[in-house]
């Protein structure tokens, strides 16, 4: 499948990995992705409940050329940053993930100078 796409020039693919068990315990198979890795021409986006040291790690082996943190990111707005220093990250909410509050869940996670 992901080698048909090239044909179609797409510019990337982005994979969930099967990562979690459940909500909060991470099943490692870090392997999964790789045969479309290694046959997509595209960029490579790999999710799926990955931390900081685990993302590194996926694109320093090559499994991945960039990984996408949903739920960190929802609670870590500036989620680059706190990786760039090392800080440590906001939990998430998931309750508040949908919602019908509009300022409860999306937009209410602080940014790291407020609470520092």
């Amino acid at each position: 499948m992901a080698k048909s796409l090239n044909r179609f020039e797409i510019l990337y693919c982005h994979m969930v990995e099967p990562r979690m068990k459940t909500a909060s315990e991470i099943f490692e198979c870090t392997e999964s992705l790789t045969p479309m890795r290694k046959v997509f021409d595209g960029t490579f986006i790999v999710a799926g409940g990955y931390t900081r040291e685990d993302g590194n790690k996926a694109v320093a082996e090559g499994r991945a050329d960039l990984v996408a943190y949903g739920r960190l990111f929802l609670a870590n707005p500036d989620l680059p940053r706190r990786f760039e220093l090392d800080a440590p990250l906001t939990k998430y909410d998931r309750p508040s993930f949908y919602s019908f509050d509009p300022v409860v869940g999306y937009t209410d996670y602080p940014f790291l100078e407020t609470i520092e």
